[in-house]
């Protein structure tokens, strides 16, 4: 379907004007209410918000692309605005949005609203061509300018986003493949900036996008096989096996978007390191965009925990409202507590059973990230062996990394066998030798020491006394605001989940309070001390309570951002007083998250909040010391 196909002219402004971002989503939704396919336009207006708040549609180059999918809708349709003086839309490249196409789809239809939303983000890469729709003098001769774009662009309405360049050669000499976490925008920017520097630089080239709408324009095995290079301009995980012994250049979709030019210039030149999928290091990458060792491990680890989060957020906070249910009929304390009453009994087995997945996933995704499908089923059965032989969260751990490169080795290992047995291979030989070594390794090498290891430190957690118990919480919430959901923030995290595993409650509770202080803390600075901030700053500010109370420190990331040197210190002393003060008082937690939703399953519930509510006053006070009063207030 054609952009012009869904664009009415009642639904087109040349003269948006809008001072905020909400202002500009509410004008351009009356356009789209203009053309009579909304049955709701209040829950149309929740879709944007809800997609906005994923991330910001404004894709840069000065274009905004807001988009919703939802039964609010009749009809697929598209709303268009022009703003001269430009509004702020928080785009990713800080430019002002002069150019707003907002796209309403209805739930349940099929994908062509992604297909105009690739198309747009296609032919509006032409900065002639932005510039000729700002400066149109009529409607008529805005969708008149779309019509022959997209005309030229799509002349035998192909859905394909890219066309490959052929230059006296079967087969292109470049491969690309574009890929962003939403699978949208940028996935399709990235690929027409590629294609148009290949065009230009005369290199045939082919580019493949991994959208949301699943992968299109896909490379095949023979043009893989005499391609010169390929480009992956990702910010996600790609099919990389295809690649294996192919010089490949990785790099982030931003790059594939600013950076195309060099990219197909290195790429026609073979200037990339071969790529090894096995896992072996690769050298010569002049970008250095080659990821560091402990980078790499990060990013398995976090794998593991990302996958692994559902199951215990799931499980742990069913398990905390079995307890409430038994506590409020009076059922507390005792073997049975939790199962106590019917309801409970059923509500806790539930929770046990999605909480006892936790170690296999968490290893089993580890060992995916690092040796891809064939190690998943070797991560789960050594995450399975590590729970049930008793080494907890350190024996998943351990065991995912194993799993990983124990499939790394038998990929070289098996390497050498005839291509007529690649079939058989991640089917039959990866997991079941790589089964058979996890399970060896594990029972009769790493369960023995590791085993020990966990008592020990059981042991020693139980044994803290009031001081040391109070200084481990100071720590640990400090821990939680110091990057306010990056690898600091998960370390404290993923510890008080180690330590629910090994039924230390105190530490979850003093971990999930430490992390609510940031945003509370923000949120009340912008309050009470309002001349610190902006207007917009303020009206932020307010979302921030809700983030806190929920547990959401990452709401605390754009002041943190904006303004480090200050914010993040007073954020982390507030939230060390908290985690002290929820060590002090001897709250425990059940649940791994839930914030002010699960305090009723506190132990100490009232003393608690005393401590959520001293560590954010603590942070509120001294973020108000160390920000100085705007010279005029905004």
């Amino acid at each position: 379907m054609r952009i012009t196909d869904l664009l009415d002219k009642k639904s087109v402004t040349l003269d948006l004007v809008a001072s905020t971002k909400i202002e500009a989503i509410d004008k351009m939704i009356d356009l789209v209410e203009n053309s009579g396919n909304l049955n709701n336009k209040e829950e149309y207006k929740k879709a944007i918000i809800t997609r906005e708040e994923m991330s910001t549609t404004g894709i840069g180059e000065g274009v905004a692309i807001p988009h919703a999918k939802t039964k609010a809708v009749n009809k697929a349709c598209l709303a268009a605005g022009v703003s001269k003086d430009g509004i702020d839309y928080e785009s990713f490249d800080g430019s002002l949005s002069h150019l707003f196409f907002m796209i309403a789809a209805p739930d349940g239809a099929n994908d062509t609203h992604l297909e105009v939303l690739s198309r747009l983000s296609t032919i509006l890469m032409d900065e002639e061509f932005r510039n000729s729709l700002i400066n149109a003098t009529s409607v008529d001769e805005f969708i008149a300018l779309i019509d022959k774009k997209e005309s030229e662009k799509f002349p035998e309405e192909s859905i394909e986003v890219v066309e490959e360049v052929v230059v006296d050669s079967k087969y292109p000499t470049v491969l690309a493949v574009t890929a962003c976490p939403t699978g949208i925008a940028h996935t399709f920017m990235a690929a027409e900036s590629l294609a148009k520097a290949g065009e230009k630089k005369g290199v045939s080239i082919k580019v493949e996008t991994n959208g949301s709408s699943g992968a299109k324009n896909i490379l095949t095995k023979e043009e893989i096989e005499n391609a010169t290079c390929i480009i992956v301009a990702a910010d996600k995980n790609v099919e990389m096996a295809r690649f294996n012994g192919k010089k490949v250049i990785i790099t982030k979709v931003a790059n594939g978007i600013h950076k195309a030019d060099e990219l197909v210039e290195r790429a026609s030149k073979g200037d990339a390191p071969i790529y090894n999928h096995s896992g072996d290091v690769v050298s010569n990458n002049e970008d250095n965009e080659n990821e560091s060792i402990g980078r790499k491990i990060y990013k398995h680890l976090m794998n593991g925990v990302s996958n692994m989060l559902p199951f215990v957020v799931a499980g742990g906070i069913l398990i905390a409202v079995a307890f409430l249910i038994d506590t409020m009929l009076g059922q507390v304390g005792g073997a049975n507590f939790g199962s106590n009453t019917p309801v409970a009994a059923t509500l806790k087995s539930i929770g046990d059973l999605a909480f006892s997945f936790m170690l296999p996933v968490l290893a089993g995704y580890i060992a995916y990230s690092i040796a891809d499908r064939p190690a998943l089923v070797v991560g789960f059965v050594g995450g399975a062996i590590a729970k049930d032989g008793g080494a907890g969260f350190l024996g998943a751990l351990i065991a995912g990394f194993l799993a990983g490169y124990l499939v790394v080795g038998l990929k070289k290992l098996f390497s050498k066998l005839p291509q007529s047995l690649d079939g058989i291979k991640p089917v039959l030989l990866f997991p079941l030798f790589g089964t058979l070594l996890i399970g060896i390794i594990m029972t009769f090498i790493i369960l023995p020491p590791v085993v020990a290891i966990n008592n020990a430190m059981v042991n020693f957690l139980a044994s803290l006394g009031g001081t040391s118990k109070v200084l481990l919480g100071l720590v640990l919430g400090a821990m939680m605001a110091i990057d306010m959901g990056g690898p600091i923030n998960k370390a404290a995290y993923v510890f008080g989940v180690a330590s629910l595993d090994a039924g230390q409650y105190e530490i979850m509770a003093a971990v999930m309070a430490g992390g609510m202080v940031p945003p509370l803390a923000i949120a009340l600075c912008t309050t009470f001390f309002k001349n610190r901030f902006t207007k917009e700053q303020r009206e932020s500010g307010k979302v921030n309570y809700v983030m806190g109370l929920s547990f959401i420190t990452e709401g605390a990331i754009p002041f943190a951002a904006a303004d480090p040197l200050r914010v993040i210190p007073a954020c982390a002393v507030g939230s060390a007083v908290t985690g002290a003060l929820s060590m002090l008082f001897n709250a425990s937690l059940r649940a791994p998250h839930g914030g002010i939703f699960v305090v009723p399953v506190v132990t100490n519930p009232i003393m608690y909040l005393v401590a959520i509510v001293v560590g954010s006053i603590v942070g509120m006070a001294l973020l108000a010391v160390l920000k100085k009063p705007l010279d005029k207030e905004a």
